[in-house]
């Protein structure tokens, strides 16, 4: 299957270059005008062809294609993500890496938020929090980087909470429905006053779901102001609140699966279930910050933010009911010196510092049957995490590009309990100072291709969630990851960047890799289990076949395709409880080959048809690799109708469908999982439809 599939796609790639060149030289004249691909993420913005480091960037235009009720199918388009929703609303994403680390949520990822960190102090980041119809743009930096962006271990993403390519005031209003009770309603207005831009999102989402206990609910809203207040000087402001709750279904064991994937965990004679035990996790968040950005001249400016955020979070589960209530405030900085500018040399130095605190409490109960019962216990913990960064990047007669950063991290928690041991005094568990460095570099080898390679470090704390897991046990004596990355690859594109190609090969090697483990009673606790060897390939490749144009009966027609080639195994790793070694085996979660190929094709009376397919090879679900899940074929569809009406306002009408295929299968299984109740199940084939007006 992979070698037809890998043959077929490099086939299809070369037949239709040879067509659809004579068609592009022809019809220049009457194309469309592409927006030129840049990023923001190291500091300044640079064009992505000569940006040291594997670097992907979701538009506003590519995000528009895929469904806007989840991140998860726009964020698998990028080799080496994985994003995951084991039911509506419950995320998990990694980045180069496994999922081990989180039995929901998302860990040893980065998230940032315009300047602002999404991820709090412990670790985690409440992504599902966020509408993505309230998200115009994404970047995606793979990867460790800890120079820039303090301890991770898979990489960096950078949500953009307003379309800086559109200035400009509108209102737009959206709603969509679908199979299995799906409805989201959204609304933006964005309003120019002066030198003010002031962004307001609204949204509403609900999803019953396909499974027993899967529904999901989000109230939504964000708000986002940028103020030049004097020349290149702007002061911008970010809020949101976000009401999320979601039921959890539960796994199911591979008969259970076979036999009715619909249904939620079943009880079993000395544990309910999960309709007893009405499990699920409800997350309230408030968000809010202030980023400045001063140009102190052409070649001095600072930017500096300030933020704070409140989550209140509950989870019912089978065996016990998890509140927490957390608070995370903090800042970030950097100068920026610009050398002078010269025909053969320019460069820049920057110097930044970020500091950050997230205090917790976490409480445990009994749960009867979804609701509180009596106290188990509570604990305080304090994180503290903090880092100063250097940077330097010089470009070399126009073809060679140098960086070199370097940053050191503190990192520490302190906690006590409160019941029932009522502590008094806090007890301290401080990590090591850890230098960060990364140096890498590109070389404009002809003016369309550009080659790369890097070194870098990289570092993750324990998470909060794993210091004090729902064992209800604080493990001191848990080690942060660590490892270097090493990388090489090339950018090609044509004249217009009409056809661009991305590849990157890389090693990374872990040591301490952080696991998960779930104890008898279904409880989980973490553990650092030798050393991971994580070799791979990524491919990301794009081509307007038939340009974007105003004249033809085809208006367009642009292929796209990814591949994740993920060589992953334990290295040193012995189970502490069976003795048995897993030293070799694939690492758990984590799919050897996924490719992802779309079309998107324009024609006549603004009609457009838009359409994806992912192939997932088979996947580890324990760490002795004697389960897999199956591999999978997802193939979605969207026909899209976009009239303008007057001058001004721009209607769309579509309808979408996903998992044509009717695949059985399961996005998001529990690895490791008690009772070998690994499996649970994604939505056989189903519809969406929907219509939005821009004016």
């Amino acid at each position: 299957m992979l070698k037809t599939y890998t043959t077929l796609f490099f086939s299809f790639i070369v037949a239709a270059n040879a067509i659809a060149q004579t068609s592009k030289t022809a019809s220049k004249r009457d194309t469309t005008h592409l927006q030129a691909v840049t990023v923001k993420g190291y500091l300044s913005e640079q064009p992505v062809l000569s940006v040291p480091a594997s670097v992907s960037v979701l538009g506003a235009a590519q995000l528009k294609l895929q469904p806007d009720n989840s991140f998860v199918s726009a964020l698998n388009t990028v080799p080496g993500v994985r994003a995951e929703e084991r039911s509506p609303g419950s995320y998990r994403l990694s980045i180069r890496g496994s999922l081990l680390r989180s039995p929901f949520g998302v860990r040893d990822v980065k998230i940032y938020f315009d300047e602002i960190p999404l991820t709090d102090a412990g670790g985690n980041t409440y992504l599902n929090s966020v509408d993505i119809a309230s998200v115009p743009g994404i970047e995606i930096l793979k990867g460790p980087d800890g120079s820039l962006f303090g301890a991770n271990s898979g990489g960096v993403v950078l949500l953009s909470p307003v379309n800086r390519y559109a200035d400009t005031s509108y209102r737009s209003i959206g709603i969509n429905t679908g199979s299995y009770g799906l409805f989201h309603e959204k609304a933006n207005i964005q309003q120019q006053f002066g030198k003010n831009l002031l962004s307001i999102n609204q949204s509403y989402q609900a999803y019953q779901g396909y499974r027993q206990n899967s529904n999901m609910s989000r109230n939504y809203i964000q708000v986002a102001d940028k103020w030049n207040y004097s020349g290149k000087n702007e002061l911008r402001f970010l809020g949101l609140y976000s009401d999320l709750t979601y039921q959890t279904p539960g796994g199911l064991n591979l008969a259970q699966f076979t036999a009715d994937p619909r249904q939620a965990r079943l009880p079993t004679p000395t544990i309910p279930g999960a309709l007893q035990q009405h499990i699920g996790i409800s997350t309230t968040m408030y968000l809010t910050g202030l980023v400045n950005e001063y140009h102190f001249s052409d070649r001095i400016r600072n930017v500096l933010s300030v933020f704070g955020n409140h989550v209140d979070f509950a989870n019912p589960f089978i065996t016990n009911y998890e509140q927490r209530g957390e608070n995370t405030f903090g800042f970030r900085t950097y100068f920026e010196l610009a050398g002078l500018p010269h025909e053969n040399i320019n460069w820049k130095v920057n110097l930044g510092m970020e500091w950050q605190q997230t205090n917790s409490v976490i409480s445990n109960y009994g749960n009867k049957r979804g609701v509180k019962d009596t106290i188990q216990t509570s604990d305080y913990i304090h994180t503290n995490q903090h880092f100063i960064f250097a940077r330097y990047s010089a470009d070399i007669y126009k073809r060679l590009h140098l960086e070199a950063a370097l940053s050191l991290n503190w990192y520490g928690y302190d906690f006590k309990n409160i019941y029932p041991l009522a502590q008094t005094n806090f007890t301290n568990r401080n990590f090591s100072p850890q230098l960060m460095p990364r140096l890498a570099l590109s070389y404009q080898v002809t003016n369309n291709f550009i080659w790369r390679a890097s070194v870098s470090r990289g570092y993750s704390t324990p998470t909060t969630a794993e210091v004090r897991p729902t064992d209800n046990i604080v493990n001191t004596s848990l080690q942060a990851q660590t490892g270097w990355n090493y990388e090489t690859g090339f950018r090609l594109r044509n004249q217009d960047e009409t056809m661009f190609l991305d590849v990157a090969a890389f090693y990374y090697r872990i040591s301490n890799a952080i696991v998960r483990r779930v104890n008898a009673n279904e409880t989980e606790h973490y553990i650092n289990a030798g050393g991971t060897n994580q070799p791979g390939v990524e491919l990301s490749f794009t081509d307007w076949l038939i340009r974007p144009n105003n004249t033809h009966f085809v208006r367009g027609l642009q292929f796209n395709e990814s591949y994740t080639y993920s060589k992953f195994t334990f290295r040193s790793y012995v189970d502490a409880v069976t003795s048995a070694s897993y030293s070799g085996n694939n690492l758990t979660g984590v799919p050897q080959n996924v490719f992802v190929s779309s079309l998107q094709l324009r024609v006549p009376y603004n009609l457009s048809i838009f359409a994806q397919h992912n192939y997932t090879s088979k996947i580890p679900l324990n760490d002795g690799n004697t389960v897999y899940a199956g591999s999978y074929n997802l193939l979605q569809a969207k026909v899209s109708w976009q009239p303008t009406i007057g001058h001004k306002t721009h209607l769309e009408i579509y309808a979408g469908a996903d998992n044509i295929l009717n695949e059985k299968y399961s996005l998001g299984n529990d690895l490791n999982a008690v009772g070998n109740r690994y499996y649970n199940a994604s939505p056989l084939r189903n519809y969406t439809v929907g219509m939005g007006v821009v004016f």
